[in-house]
């Protein structure tokens, strides 16, 4: 039998979601909680990595096994044996052809900042401080120049292993919650370091310190070095990716 599970987890503390073998990582400990609810090794596959540091709103993942468990007993189990800071939140049957990765057409993340002068204290572990004062409309009119398909190289990191850095950006868009400045942005895939290297050259934008048509000239230079510095991993969450109806996933992955 093929099982989804969504996860979700504050990555403070952990050096990824990959496993590794010198340290925490979330794939980890959800594979070694799983295996205390099968009583046999489990191996996960996840539509997608994520950084040290970076968070998970509804990671999806995939694992295929003969112990006889009721999907409850799936979720309520691991998330017995998992640390406080990662959470299954729901787990069903799916057809033998899902895959959490491949599957995916979607995926969306979400950047949150805090522009004040004061660093934060409450919700450190899920914001990035930017101590100037950032212009969110100006920041949202610069970002819609990435919308469509197209190289991404300039927002691209060196040790990004991807074949190619074309990717299909379907919406972007920049706005104000309360005290913070938000980002959110949808594509078919990002490459490493894309989004948070993205909100770094939206920061100076915000800034005032350049024109709303910089990251036109960017995409367009495709020179990683011109553009803005990457973006701290504590403000990005990987909210999940998005699946076709026809695999029958909960609403918040589905298209």
């Amino acid at each position: 039998m093929r099982i989804a599970l969504g996860v979700e987890y504050d990555g403070t503390d952990f050096l990824g979601w990959q496993r590794l073998s010198h340290g925490k990582t979330v794939q980890g400990a959800l594979e070694d909680a799983l295996a205390r609810v099968a009583d046999m090794p489990v191996e996960v596959t996840a539509a997608g990595r994520t950084d040290a540091g970076v968070h998970g709103r509804c990671q999806v993942v995939h694992f295929d096994t003969d112990v006889a468990r009721d999907m409850r007993g799936w979720v309520l189990g691991a998330c017995s044996n998992l640390p406080r800071s990662v959470a299954v939140t729901w787990a069903q049957p799916v057809a033998d052809d899902f895959h959490a990765r491949f599957s995916a057409r979607a995926r969306q993340y979400r950047y949150r900042l805090l522009p004040r002068y004061v660093r934060p204290a409450l919700d450190a572990r899920f914001v990035a401080w930017e101590r100037k004062p950032l212009d969110a409309s100006r920041m949202h009119e610069a970002a819609q120049a990435l919308i469509g398909e197209h190289d991404f190289s300039a927002f691209r990191a060196v040790s990004c292993q991807a074949a190619h850095a074309r990717r299909n950006v379907r919406s972007i868009r920049v706005f104000r919650d309360d005290i913070h400045v938000v980002v959110e942005i949808e594509a078919n895939a990002f490459l490493h370091h894309m989004v948070r290297n993205i909100v770094g050259s939206l920061i100076p934008i915000g800034r005032g310190e350049q024109e709303t048509g910089w990251m036109a000239k960017l995409l367009a230079g495709q020179d990683r070095e011109v553009a803005g510095a990457t973006a701290p991993a504590e403000g990005l969450t990987f909210l999940g990716p998005r699946y076709e109806a026809h695999w029958g996933l909960p609403p918040e992955v589905t298209l």
